[in-house]
């Protein structure tokens, strides 16, 4: 199969079994639902989420990770050769099936909250949770790799200026908002862990829908 018919077939490529069971108390709460992390590049997303998935003894999936694999191309090379367009359809179909494959946490692009389908879709089967951080600490982080394809410019802290206007107050929609500080990884889990456990306090007392 070549790489575009395997882009095409990300919806379709096997996930990850459930033999992994959860102990957490949080992630007993969570039933079928998954933790779906979002933010920016450089928020920490991958990072954080693979030790929060450790904590909760949930398995973790990398959304662009899963597109990569599928498609046998780097992310940088799907933008190069079918587009941004082609690129967040995937996209797009990657976390409409991994999310039927809960619970788990799920790390994902920084575009992928933007789509008004897969909100929907992660308020459906997720609780969403926003990794926030400010502009020095993402351009700190960025600078460590070469290979984001929105940043491939003359101006990168002008075109991350940018995303931030138009994405944060889309991310602002998530469940919940942690701040991902210049901080050791294992201090961000734990303020996701409280927060989870609040929110699922909230839950039973009626403070939301849950």
């Amino acid at each position: 199969m070549n790489s575009i018919s395997r882009f095409n077939s990300l919806d379709e490529v096997g996930g990850q079994n459930q033999a992994s069971r959860r102990g957490h108390p949080i992630s007993r709460q969570l039933g079928t639902r998954s933790l779906v992390l979002v933010g920016l590049m450089g928020a920490g997303k991958s990072t954080v989420g693979r030790r929060l998935a450790q904590t909760l003894k949930l398995p973790f999936r990398d959304a662009d990770h899963e597109i990569e694999a599928a498609a046998g191309m780097t992310i940088p090379e799907i933008f190069a050769v079918h587009g941004e367009d082609h690129f967040r359809d995937g996209e797009r179909r990657v976390i409409a099936r991994l999310l039927q494959e809960g619970p788990m946490v799920l790390a994902t692009g920084g575009g992928a909250f933007m789509n008004e389908e897969t909100r929907q879709r992660v308020s459906e089967c997720a609780i969403s949770i926003w990794l926030k951080a400010d502009l020095d600490v993402l351009m700190r982080r960025v600078r460590k790799r070469s290979t984001r394809p929105l940043l491939q410019n003359a101006d990168p802290e002008g075109t991350m200026r940018r995303l931030m206007e138009l994405r944060y107050p889309v991310y602002a929609t998530a469940d919940l908002t942690i701040d991902s500080h210049e901080a050791p990884h294992d201090r961000v889990v734990a303020d996701v862990v409280k927060a989870l456990a609040d929110w699922f306090d909230r839950d039973k007392q009626g403070g939301h829908e849950g």
